[in-house]
């Protein structure tokens, strides 16, 4: 029998006695997937599992994406978050890769920047820090319904665009490729998703999010930029610090999260995670216009 453990009074729960080597049975993943579409995240303890295991275990929840080009792990059912270089040592702090973790540190949701955005990660610690590198997690249902009616006004009805050149472009303008420019133009996300009349309704957004259609550049970003201030408070937010063999499932439409810095100059953390393909774009038409 599993238990099931509130981390936080909106949302975030723990999830002890399962077995992922063994793999749960149908009567105890129906109690997981009830569990994880209440509580949107669920942390699960004590799980030292393979990279096939962690496969397995994700495809239950559906089709999982495959990583796109310029990520490590591109081509595979995985993504590899981490410092250490192929060489075993850890990679300088100017790296791309180094960068690209520094990315990982504004608060997102995965694969928003793609016609059909994720629905849920899976995230499992391999190696972590003695001091940082905890993940946060943000209740974007609560955010939504907390939302002042001049806010919840300004976005009923409105698309964002989601762009991944933008929000690497934080970090260093030249960090994202041709190629990968290519591979993951613009879309168009809602900004408010439905989650039916139990769960309500939340608000999606994140570091992809560009500008809002309809609105000039200055007042698109202005409008993010108030929003995600505003989601951005500890009522909100979950922290979790990881413990070694910790895995983490999230839903990408109603949590944003982010990492926190560490000393990853001299210390290892190495995460893997796969992604669970989302069932259909937020808005009729992904593509943005050019």
């Amino acid at each position: 029998m599993i238990q099931v453990t509130p981390l936080h009074t909106l949302f975030a729960s723990e999830v002890v006695g399962l077995d992922l080597m063994a793999g749960p049975d149908d009567a105890t993943f129906a109690q997981i997937e009830d569990a994880f579409r209440r509580r949107s995240v669920l942390v699960f303890r004590e799980q030292a599992i393979s990279d096939e295991v962690q496969i397995r275990f994700s495809r239950r929840f559906g089709p999982l994406e495959t990583t796109k080009v310029g990520t490590n792990g591109a081509g595979s059912h995985l993504v590899v978050l981490s410092n250490i270089g192929s060489d075993g040592q850890i990679v300088p702090p100017t790296s791309r890769q180094m960068l690209n973790n520094r990315a990982n540190q504004f608060w997102h949701t995965d694969s928003s920047f793609k016609p059909n955005p994720a629905r849920a990660s899976m995230l499992s610690a391999r190696a972590i820090p003695s001091a940082g590198g905890d993940t946060q997690y943000c209740c974007m249902r609560a955010v939504y319904a907390a939302l002042p009616l001049r806010l919840r006004d300004a976005v009923e009805g409105r698309v964002a665009i989601h762009d991944y050149t933008h929000s690497r472009s934080r970090i260093d303008p030249e960090l994202v490729t041709a190629e990968e420019r290519e591979a993951v133009p613009p879309v168009r996300q809602a900004m408010v998703l439905d989650h039916g009349p139990e769960l309500g309704r939340s608000l999606y957004l994140g570091a992809h999010a560009a500008t809002v259609e309809g609105m000039s550049d200055e007042a698109g970003r202005a409008l993010i930029e108030e929003l995600m201030a505003f989601a951005a408070q500890d009522q909100f937010i979950y922290t979790h610090k990881w413990r070694p063999f910790d895995l983490i499932l999230w839903d990408n439409r109603a949590v944003l999260h982010r990492a926190t810095p560490f000393r990853g100059t001299t210390e290892a953390r190495h995460m893997v995670r796969t992604t669970i393909a989302g069932d259909g774009p937020t808005v009729a038409d992904a593509c943005a216009v050019a």
